[in-house]
């Protein structure tokens, strides 16, 4: 089976922080259209393509349970009937504001506060997905480069096949690809100054988890369905 999945926290289609993320990784991974790349000062079109071009693979979202294959004998149905149990068992919650931070190499908005709420939803995902999901290959653990994780990094990839877990969680939404250090300087500056233009930085509610798929290694991931907190 090539597919893979992935649950995500995605913002409402029609919210200012989606668009925004959208726009910067040049796709929209609800309709699936490719979207002109935005002006971002000091970058020409052509570049902050090249820039994004890991993002966009994945369209604009906070992971919460990093892509996976599913088990022998799992059919998608059986996980969207998983999904729905274990979001029922949540409740919809602010998200504290997003900034604009380098990440590594990268560059990505994270909460400018801790989220309580949101930590326990991408805890419960890991955990209550973990049925659905089929081992990693040795390829895959691989690409994860292990030597260079900590040895309870090493301990969540074998797991639950994603290395940044529990106490190694840390919520992002990503905005390029990795950069060289003084481009990621004048990308830094550039989107911080394009997110406080935008008016994605008012409070949004949480009201939802997406499911994401993949359908071939070469392909990109799509929002196939949106799932409510708190529902029977």
């Amino acid at each position: 089976m090539t597919h893979r999945y992935a649950l995500y926290l995605a913002p409402p289609a029609a919210s200012a922080l989606w668009r925004f993320g959208s726009a910067v990784v040049g796709y929209d991974a609800e309709t699936g259209a490719e979207l002109a790349p935005p002006e971002v000062a000091g970058f020409d079109a052509e570049t902050w393509r090249t820039l994004t071009g890991e993002p966009r693979r994945y369209g604009f979202h906070g992971t919460l349970k990093a892509p996976f294959r599913l088990a022998p004998g799992v059919s998608e149905s059986d996980l969207q009937a998983q999904i729905a149990m274990v979001a029922a068992g949540q409740h919809p919650f602010e998200l504290p504001p997003l900034v604009v931070r380098a990440i590594g190499p990268f560059i990505a908005l994270v909460p400018a506060a801790p989220a309580p709420a949101l930590d326990d939803l991408a805890r419960s995902m890991v955990l209550g997905l973990e049925p659905a999901r089929a081992p990693l290959s040795a390829e895959e653990i691989a690409r994860r480069r292990p030597e260079r994780l900590t040895t309870r990094q090493r301990a969540h990839l074998e797991r639950y096949g994603y290395p940044y877990v529990g106490e190694d969680f840390r919520f992002h939404m990503t905005l390029t690809g990795p950069l060289e250090p003084e481009t990621q300087a004048h990308a830094l500056n550039a989107l911080s100054d394009a997110y406080g233009a935008c008016g994605a930085e008012a409070p949004l509610t949480i009201t939802e988890v997406a499911l994401y798929t993949q359908a071939s290694p070469d392909s990109r991931f799509r929002l196939s369905r949106r799932m409510p907190l708190g529902a029977p």
